[in-house]
């Protein structure tokens, strides 16, 4: 059977982490970013669109994966 003690330690761990991870969103929206937007100057954003090619043989997919 589990220890109410621990059980209730477990919580108070649970809200410190989102305590911890509240205060960071504060912080990141306090020096002017929002840390949830992509920011689309990336190179990965700015790499060109491609049809998918299968891994082992390099060939590009023929359909659209559509049923």
């Amino acid at each position: 059977m589990l220890n109410p003690t621990a059980r209730a330690r477990g919580g108070q761990d649970r809200a410190n982490l989102y305590n911890e991870i509240t205060d960071k969103i504060i912080a990141e929206l306090e020096a002017g970013r929002v840390p949830w937007v992509q920011p689309w100057s990336t190179a990965a954003a700015k790499a060109p669109l491609a049809m998918p090619k299968n891994a082992s043989t390099n060939r590009q997919s023929s359909s659209s994966g559509e049923p």
